[in-house]
Protein backbone atom coordinates (compact mmCIF):
# COMPACT_ATOMS: atom_id res chain seq x y z
CA UNK A 1 0.00 0.00 0.00
CA UNK A 2 1.18 3.63 -0.80
CA UNK A 3 1.87 5.94 1.50
CA UNK A 4 -0.04 8.52 -0.19
CA UNK A 5 -2.99 6.43 -0.48
CA UNK A 6 -2.99 5.49 3.36
CA UNK A 7 -2.29 8.70 4.35
CA UNK A 8 -4.92 10.59 2.03
CA UNK A 9 -7.76 10.85 4.33
CA UNK A 10 -5.75 12.45 7.18
CA UNK A 11 -5.58 16.30 6.21
CA UNK A 12 -4.72 19.12 8.57
CA UNK A 13 -8.64 20.27 8.98
CA UNK A 14 -9.81 17.12 10.83
CA UNK A 15 -10.53 19.31 13.70
CA UNK A 16 -13.82 16.97 13.60
CA UNK A 17 -12.42 14.22 14.30
CA UNK A 18 -9.91 15.24 16.72
CA UNK A 19 -12.73 16.82 18.76
CA UNK A 20 -14.64 13.51 18.55
CA UNK A 21 -11.35 11.64 20.27
CA UNK A 22 -10.70 14.38 23.04
CA UNK A 23 -14.38 14.43 23.64
CA UNK A 24 -15.21 10.56 23.44
CA UNK A 25 -17.35 9.17 26.09
CA UNK A 26 -18.35 5.95 24.17
CA UNK A 27 -18.85 4.43 20.52
CA UNK A 28 -21.32 5.94 17.91
CA UNK A 29 -24.82 4.24 17.67
CA UNK A 30 -23.69 4.06 13.68
CA UNK A 31 -22.08 0.87 13.03
CA UNK A 32 -20.66 2.50 9.77
CA UNK A 33 -19.14 5.22 11.48
CA UNK A 34 -18.04 2.90 13.95
CA UNK A 35 -16.09 0.67 11.39
CA UNK A 36 -14.66 3.63 9.22
CA UNK A 37 -13.41 5.15 12.93
CA UNK A 38 -11.74 1.48 13.42
CA UNK A 39 -10.37 1.52 9.90
CA UNK A 40 -8.68 5.12 10.71
CA UNK A 41 -7.35 3.96 14.17
CA UNK A 42 -5.70 0.38 12.37
CA UNK A 43 -4.43 2.64 9.34
CA UNK A 44 -2.61 5.45 12.02
CA UNK A 45 -1.11 2.17 14.49
CA UNK A 46 0.03 0.77 11.26
CA UNK A 47 2.31 4.16 9.98
CA UNK A 48 3.35 4.82 13.39
CA UNK A 49 4.52 0.96 13.85
CA UNK A 50 6.57 1.39 10.29
CA UNK A 51 8.24 4.69 11.70
CA UNK A 52 8.28 2.88 15.48
CA UNK A 53 10.21 0.47 14.11
CA UNK A 54 12.43 1.42 11.08
CA UNK A 55 12.80 5.43 12.55
CA UNK A 56 11.75 6.46 9.07
CA UNK A 57 8.70 8.41 7.95
CA UNK A 58 7.51 8.57 4.52
CA UNK A 59 4.32 10.82 4.89
CA UNK A 60 4.08 14.49 4.59
CA UNK A 61 4.26 16.12 7.78
CA UNK A 62 1.48 17.91 8.01
CA UNK A 63 -0.55 14.82 7.58
CA UNK A 64 1.71 12.69 9.69
CA UNK A 65 1.05 15.83 12.23
CA UNK A 66 -2.88 15.06 11.79
CA UNK A 67 -2.31 11.31 12.45
CA UNK A 68 0.16 11.67 15.59
CA UNK A 69 -2.25 14.27 17.50
CA UNK A 70 -5.12 12.13 16.99
CA UNK A 71 -3.79 8.91 18.22
CA UNK A 72 -2.24 11.36 21.13
CA UNK A 73 -5.89 12.40 21.67
CA UNK A 74 -7.27 8.51 21.31
CA UNK A 75 -4.41 7.32 24.42
CA UNK A 76 -5.10 10.15 26.63
CA UNK A 77 -8.49 9.60 26.55
CA UNK A 78 -8.28 6.14 27.47
CA UNK A 79 -6.86 7.14 30.88
CA UNK A 80 -9.07 7.17 34.33
CA UNK A 81 -8.38 10.82 34.75
CA UNK A 82 -10.47 11.67 31.93
CA UNK A 83 -13.23 10.80 33.18
CA UNK A 84 -12.56 12.23 36.71
CA UNK A 85 -14.11 15.72 37.99
CA UNK A 86 -12.09 19.00 37.20
CA UNK A 87 -11.41 19.31 40.98
CA UNK A 88 -10.16 15.67 40.66
CA UNK A 89 -8.46 16.55 37.51
CA UNK A 90 -6.14 19.23 38.96
CA UNK A 91 -5.09 17.32 42.27
CA UNK A 92 -3.96 14.10 40.12
CA UNK A 93 -2.44 16.44 37.09
CA UNK A 94 -2.00 19.69 38.07
CA UNK A 95 -4.11 20.67 35.36
CA UNK A 96 -7.58 20.02 33.93
CA UNK A 97 -7.50 17.39 31.61
CA UNK A 98 -8.58 18.99 28.95
CA UNK A 99 -5.86 21.72 29.20
CA UNK A 100 -3.48 18.87 29.39
CA UNK A 101 -4.50 17.46 26.07
CA UNK A 102 -4.29 21.09 24.64
CA UNK A 103 -0.93 21.87 25.73
CA UNK A 104 0.78 18.54 24.28
CA UNK A 105 -1.10 19.41 21.07
CA UNK A 106 -0.17 22.89 20.91
CA UNK A 107 4.03 21.33 21.57
CA UNK A 108 3.39 18.83 18.39
CA UNK A 109 1.91 22.00 16.35
CA UNK A 110 4.77 23.90 16.92
CA UNK A 111 7.10 21.73 14.29
CA UNK A 112 6.29 23.66 11.27
CA UNK A 113 9.05 22.44 8.85
CA UNK A 114 9.36 18.58 9.94
CA UNK A 115 8.75 16.18 13.00
CA UNK A 116 10.98 16.49 16.08
CA UNK A 117 14.21 13.93 15.89
CA UNK A 118 12.40 12.48 18.73
CA UNK A 119 9.81 11.35 16.44
CA UNK A 120 10.27 7.63 16.54
CA UNK A 121 10.40 7.59 20.51
CA UNK A 122 7.32 9.31 20.42
CA UNK A 123 5.53 6.71 18.49
CA UNK A 124 6.98 3.95 20.63
CA UNK A 125 5.14 5.74 23.02
CA UNK A 126 1.86 6.13 21.60
CA UNK A 127 1.50 2.97 20.52
CA UNK A 128 2.14 1.24 24.37
CA UNK A 129 1.51 4.33 26.61
CA UNK A 130 -0.71 2.43 29.28
CA UNK A 131 1.56 -0.71 29.25
CA UNK A 132 4.43 1.74 29.74
CA UNK A 133 2.89 4.57 31.90
CA UNK A 134 0.13 3.45 34.15
CA UNK A 135 -0.21 6.86 35.33
CA UNK A 136 -1.74 9.81 33.02
CA UNK A 137 1.05 11.93 34.44
CA UNK A 138 3.90 9.91 34.05
CA UNK A 139 2.90 9.97 30.25
CA UNK A 140 2.50 13.34 30.05
CA UNK A 141 6.00 14.00 31.50
CA UNK A 142 7.20 11.58 28.94
CA UNK A 143 5.56 12.97 26.00
CA UNK A 144 6.55 16.69 26.74
CA UNK A 145 10.44 15.76 27.50
CA UNK A 146 9.94 14.38 23.58
CA UNK A 147 8.09 17.03 22.22
CA UNK A 148 10.29 19.91 23.90
CA UNK A 149 13.59 19.69 21.53
CA UNK A 150 14.55 21.68 18.59
CA UNK A 151 16.09 19.29 15.91
CA UNK A 152 14.25 18.18 13.65
CA UNK A 153 13.72 15.70 11.06
CA UNK A 154 13.32 17.52 7.64
CA UNK A 155 13.89 15.24 4.71
CA UNK A 156 11.04 11.76 4.59
CA UNK A 157 12.71 8.71 3.85
CA UNK A 158 12.98 7.89 0.26
CA UNK A 159 13.38 4.00 0.46
CA UNK A 160 10.50 1.86 -0.54
CA UNK A 161 7.52 1.73 2.05
CA UNK A 162 7.21 -1.60 4.41
CA UNK A 163 4.42 -3.60 3.25
CA UNK A 164 3.98 -5.51 6.19
CA UNK A 165 6.00 -5.52 9.68
CA UNK A 166 8.13 -8.90 10.09
CA UNK A 167 6.66 -11.25 12.80
CA UNK A 168 8.67 -12.58 15.72
CA UNK A 169 9.77 -15.96 15.16
CA UNK A 170 7.22 -18.90 16.31
CA UNK A 171 7.86 -20.55 19.40
CA UNK A 172 9.30 -24.16 19.43
CA UNK A 173 6.90 -27.20 19.01
CA UNK A 174 6.43 -28.92 22.47
CA UNK A 175 7.15 -32.10 20.57
CA UNK A 176 10.92 -31.12 19.06
CA UNK A 177 11.23 -29.30 22.40
CA UNK A 178 10.28 -32.44 24.39
CA UNK A 179 12.17 -34.47 22.15
CA UNK A 180 15.10 -32.55 22.35
CA UNK A 181 15.03 -32.91 26.34
CA UNK A 182 14.32 -36.31 26.33
CA UNK A 183 18.28 -37.59 26.52
CA UNK A 184 19.21 -35.58 28.79
CA UNK A 185 16.26 -36.70 31.30
CA UNK A 186 17.00 -40.42 30.55
CA UNK A 187 20.94 -40.03 31.27
CA UNK A 188 19.71 -38.79 34.61
CA UNK A 189 17.36 -41.76 34.84
CA UNK A 190 20.41 -43.84 34.24
CA UNK A 191 22.45 -42.14 37.28
CA UNK A 192 24.56 -40.09 34.96
CA UNK A 193 24.78 -36.32 35.01
CA UNK A 194 24.86 -34.84 31.60
CA UNK A 195 28.06 -32.51 31.50
CA UNK A 196 27.90 -29.03 29.65
CA UNK A 197 28.86 -29.12 26.34
CA UNK A 198 27.10 -32.37 25.02
CA UNK A 199 28.82 -35.42 23.83
CA UNK A 200 31.64 -33.94 21.99
CA UNK A 201 33.05 -32.81 25.01
CA UNK A 202 33.19 -35.35 26.88
CA UNK A 203 34.45 -37.86 24.04
CA UNK A 204 37.50 -34.75 24.03
CA UNK A 205 38.00 -35.72 27.86
CA UNK A 206 38.07 -39.57 27.60
CA UNK A 207 40.65 -39.29 24.59
CA UNK A 208 42.62 -36.52 26.56
CA UNK A 209 42.88 -38.76 30.03
CA UNK A 210 43.69 -41.68 27.63
CA UNK A 211 46.84 -40.36 25.93
CA UNK A 212 47.82 -39.09 29.82
CA UNK A 213 47.44 -42.91 30.95
CA UNK A 214 49.96 -43.47 28.11
CA UNK A 215 52.37 -41.09 28.28
CA UNK A 216 52.47 -41.88 31.88
CA UNK A 217 53.03 -45.79 31.48
CA UNK A 218 55.66 -44.62 29.21
CA UNK A 219 57.68 -42.38 31.79
CA UNK A 220 57.22 -45.36 34.50
CA UNK A 221 58.91 -47.74 31.84
CA UNK A 222 62.00 -45.37 31.81
CA UNK A 223 62.26 -45.10 34.93
CA UNK A 224 62.01 -48.76 36.12
CA UNK A 225 63.23 -50.49 33.74
CA UNK A 226 61.31 -53.30 31.09
CA UNK A 227 61.52 -56.28 33.37
CA UNK A 228 60.04 -54.13 36.59
CA UNK A 229 57.28 -52.37 34.46
CA UNK A 230 56.22 -55.90 33.22
CA UNK A 231 56.01 -57.50 36.78
CA UNK A 232 54.05 -55.03 38.00
CA UNK A 233 51.59 -55.12 35.26
CA UNK A 234 51.32 -58.46 36.28
CA UNK A 235 50.69 -58.08 39.68
CA UNK A 236 47.83 -55.38 38.66
CA UNK A 237 46.46 -58.18 36.65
Amino acid sequence: MEASSVTENYSTDNDHDQEHVLNHEGTDSNPEINREQEQDEEQVRRILQAISTTGNFWHNWDKLKSMLSFQLKMVLSEYPEAKMTTDEQNASLGETYLELVTRLDEELHCFIEGPPFTLQRICEILLAARSIYPKLSKLALALEKNLLVTSTLTTSCTKPYPEMMPEPEPEPEPEKASEEAQPQSNLIQNGVEPMAGGTDEITTKVEANTEEMTIDMDAFQERVGPSEANSTAAENS
